[in-house]
């Protein structure tokens, strides 16, 4: 136990922040093996109940934590995130480590090399001692897959810890150290951010640069607090050849993030009219989100969402078909190994003509230019993450039909293919103790105001709940 730089109350090694943890490294509290080994300890409590990980390897991350130790004790780190652990989603190759994709139906094949957010963390000298969970493909808010053990939610191990980045989240939740990786294509990091308490953020397309890119694709931070996303965007925002979608170098100075909401222009976006119902505790906390950023001076006008029936089933469309030509190029007998309910909502792919799938892609051009039509006037939007405060750990979705399997995604969506950035912040809790995450979407390339608000936001919002703790054998 450590006292941490922060905060007046004595903190365990694996639940300090990144920021509290090189604080402690710079001066010789503490070393990067110590906190691995304290992390790795807590793993071991939690891990039998929230199955968060793939390829854990902590002999190797041993290693690594060792070689760090010994160059802060010369006062030489590697980088700024030297001894830091952290954890990356399944997806996002890593060197010798294959990428199932949350699916038995593909076969295993051993990355070649780092894709360039894994590759960036470890240039800066992050700890990477594990991957972390997904479901088949990355096309479910859920901790299910047909490769993967069920993932849980921490805060209630009957609750979902959605996804796709599901591992990424209940990870952060559980206090498998401070920084984690995942990706998002329709609410990936933000749904289980919401879900799990966390804070995460969806930059704008081509802020941080993937491999494979992909239409709305991008990577984002999962953490427990806005610093140390702001950290993590600091080494991941780096450029990269390899993805030619990625944004030119920039000079973003990512500690700036003292940001008043005064004078602000916010828009509060409730009720869509699409998707399933928002729940009463989930709008309450967005409205009393928006009426603590109007206390500290912010001008907050309600406003209409910015999808529709048609753009949602448009979109619903151009993926089945996407996920269907995946599935159509395995053999019969590895397709049917893939999850049912993934099988179920692609197969209706193959039915769909040419310009179904076309009217469909074209979903995403009609919702960016409702989001530009939209941030003319407005310097922030505030907005629910999820309709529902939370569902069963067993479903493939919250409505858990293939048939209408995107009626979730609706507030965080639209912001992957307007590219604009958009981050989850946790708002409160509902009448258990589940967190319910808020929404602040800012205009495209504002990736550090999105961030300056959530910091605001977190001086603004009620105190927080302790994180939870693991089951007693």
């Amino acid at each position: 136990m450590h006292k941490s730089a922060a905060q007046d109350a004595v903190t365990p090694l694996h639940d300090l922040s990144a920021v509290d943890l090189l604080a402690g490294y710079r001066s010789k509290q503490f070393s990067p093996s110590e906190v691995l080994d304290d992390v790795l300890k807590h793993v071991a409590a939690w891990e039998p109940h929230i199955k968060a990980l793939y390829a854990f390897d902590p002999e190797g991350a041993r290693a690594v934590a060792k070689a760090s130790t010994e160059r802060w004790q010369n006062g030489a780190p590697a980088g700024s995130l030297d001894g830091v652990p952290v954890t990356i989603k399944e997806n996002i190759a890593t060197k010798g480590v294959p990428m199932p994709l949350g699916a038995a139906s593909n076969t295993l094949v051993p990355a070649t090399v780092d894709a360039p957010p894994a590759a960036r963390l470890r240039e800066a000298g992050a700890i990477i001692f594990s991957k972390t969970t997904m479901p088949d493909y990355g096309m479910l808010s859920s901790g299910l897959s047909s490769f993967h053990s069920l993932t849980r939610n921490p805060w209630d191990l009957s609750k979902n810890p959605g996804g796709s980045s599901s591992g990424a989240g209940a990870a952060g939740a559980a206090g498998y150290g401070p920084l984690h990786l995942g990706t998002d294509i329709g609410g990936s990091v933000r749904l289980p951010a919401c879900w799990c308490g966390l804070v995460a953020l969806k930059p704008s397309l081509g802020r941080v640069p993937i491999d494979p890119p992909y239409v709305g694709r991008v990577a984002g931070p999962m953490t427990r607090i806005v610093d140390d996303t702001a950290l993590m965007m600091g080494v991941l925002s780096k450029p990269d050849r390899r993805d030619g979608m990625s944004l030119p170098a920039h000079d973003i100075n990512w500690k700036a993030l003292e940001k008043s909401p005064r004078k602000m222009r916010i828009g509060l976006m409730l009720d869509l009219g699409v998707g399933q119902k928002l729940e009463k505790e989930v709008r309450d906390i967005s409205i009393k989100a928006a009426k603590a950023f109007e206390s500290a001076g912010a001008v907050v006008t309600e406003v209409d969402g910015v999808l529709t029936r048609e753009m949602l089933d448009g979109l619903d469309n151009f993926w089945r078909a996407r996920m269907w030509d995946d599935l159509s190029k395995l053999a019969p007998e590895q397709r049917a190994k893939a999850l049912p309910y993934i099988y179920k909502w692609a197969e209706a792919g193959a039915k769909l003509s040419g310009v179904d799938v076309v009217r469909g892609f074209n979903a995403t051009m009609a919702i960016r230019a409702a989001a530009a039509k939209l941030f003319t006037d407005l310097d922030y939007v505030i907005s629910p993450v999820s309709p529902v405060v939370n569902f069963p750990a067993e479903f493939a979705a919250p409505l858990n039909d293939p048939e209408k399997p995107f009626e979730h995604i609706c507030y965080t969506v639209p912001w992957n293919m307007s590219e604009n950035p958009a981050a989850s912040i946790n708002g409160g809790y509902d009448k258990h103790g589940f967190p319910i995450g808020v929404q602040i979407i800012g205009r495209r390339f504002d990736d550090l105001g999105v961030l300056g608000m959530a910091k605001a936001f977190e001086g603004l919002r009620a105190a927080q709940k302790p994180w939870p703790k693991p089951p007693k054998k």
